[in-house]
Parts: C-alpha cells; structure tokens; sequence
C-alpha cells in the first residue's frame, strides 16, 4: 500500500532553474563561451558538481570544479535575494493536502541540505516533511536510487511502498531504479524533459489527491504483478 510520497525539489516544489541556466551561462561566457539556454537541459537533475566536470572537460575550462560551484551559488544566491524563493504553482497546497491525509513526506533533492533546508522554510514547509536527504549523503547521484533509497530508509517505509514526484530524466530514472512508483512532472513552463519512465506524466499539483496517488500507484503495481 502507498505510506509515503518522495519530492525532488528544484522544479518540483522550487522554481530554481533559471538561477542555475544563467548563473551557468555567465560564468561560460565569461570564459569565451556563449551557450543557448537549452545547452544546460542535459544537467536537470544532477549535481553542481557533475555539472561543472563536465564542464571543465568539454570547455577545457582552466579553475577548478569546487571554485567554479563557489562562483555559481553566489551567482545564484544574488538572484534569489533579488527575487525571493519562488514556488511552482500548487506545489504548497499539495504537500499541505497529503500531510493531512496522512501520508509521510520525504525530499529527495541535488541540491545542497542547507539549500533543502533553507527553501524549505521559506516556503513555510519545512514541518511537513519527515526526512530531507541530499545527494550529497550519498554515494552516488541520480539516476542512480541513492538518495530515494536513503529517503525511504530514513522515514522507515519500504522502497515499493512509496512514490516519488520528479520533473528529469535523472530524477525520474532515480525513482524507478529505487523500485517505486514515479510521477513526472511536466511543468509547462520549463523546457521539456524526457519523462518517459515516469509511470505517469502530470502538468499540474492543483487537482492532485492522496485518492488520485493510492489510485495510480495501485493500478502501476496491478498491472507489474
């Protein structure tokens, strides 16, 4: 039976890409290397650390990866300054419906804990989540199961009974590696992403139950008996 619901969190509960797109873009270019915006697609979803090896080797980019992180989050925390902590649309009021339908809510998330942590609160939803685990807790990060392994473990619920909600192909490929029930979601407002693992793709939090989540996830487990 369904017990607990995983989140990522960039792009599922926080609004964040942007920061990274042009943090990420203004630091190539001060470089010597213009990319278009979609050049940073391929990396939803995985670590600033990743990101930045990549980077470095395609770029052959001179610093090193721990500086060139350093020098993207302060990018980043001077928009978040400017702008506030933005969240996707629903996402709030959907967490506060499952908490009080019951089920235990865990994050599952790139990013760093304190930034998990941090947008959490001032999202005013640090309360209702159980456990809060970052990929960098773990040995290795989405696609790989890791950090949703790690979540399941921490708030005490079999792996098969819980379902995690991603918007990428790391996340969601995280998710099913783990063995549970995956819910993309397609934000309409973001670049498309390939969610084709998901179980089911959804574009909006606003019509989303706890009765619609027990349905999904039995009909996914009917159908893999």
């Amino acid at each position: 039976m369904l017990e607990a619901v995983i989140f990522d969190m960039d792009g599922v509960l926080v609004d964040s890409e942007y920061t990274y797109f042009q943090s990420k873009s203004r630091i190539l270019k001060d470089a010597g290397h213009e990319v278009e915006e979609s050049y940073h697609y391929q990396f939803m979803g995985t670590t600033s650390e990743y990101m930045w090896e990549q980077m470095k080797q395609e770029f052959l980019l001179l610093g090193s990866v721990e500086g060139y992180v350093q020098q993207m989050t302060s990018l980043r925390q001077a928009m978040i300054q400017k702008d506030g902590i933005r969240a996707i649309p629903g996402a709030q009021a959907f967490v506060k419906r499952l908490f009080d339908s019951g089920l235990t809510l865990a994050v599952a998330s790139s990013s760093s804990l304190i930034e998990i942590k941090t947008n959490l609160i001032e999202l005013g939803l640090s309360e209702y989540f159980t456990a809060i685990v970052s990929t960098e807790e773990v040995k290795l990060s989405k696609p790989a199961p890791d950090v949703y392994l790690e979540a399941a473990k921490r708030i005490g619920v079999e792996p098969q009974n819980c379902l995690g909600i991603e918007d990428t192909k790391n996340g969601t490929g995280a998710v099913k590696n783990a063995g549970m029930v995956c819910i993309g979601f397609a934000n309409p407002a973001f670049p498309a992403q390939d969610l084709s693992v998901a179980d089911e793709v959804k574009t909006s939090f606003s019509q989303l139950s706890k009765s619609e989540l027990v349905k999904l996830y039995t009909e996914v487990k009917e159908k893999n008996i």
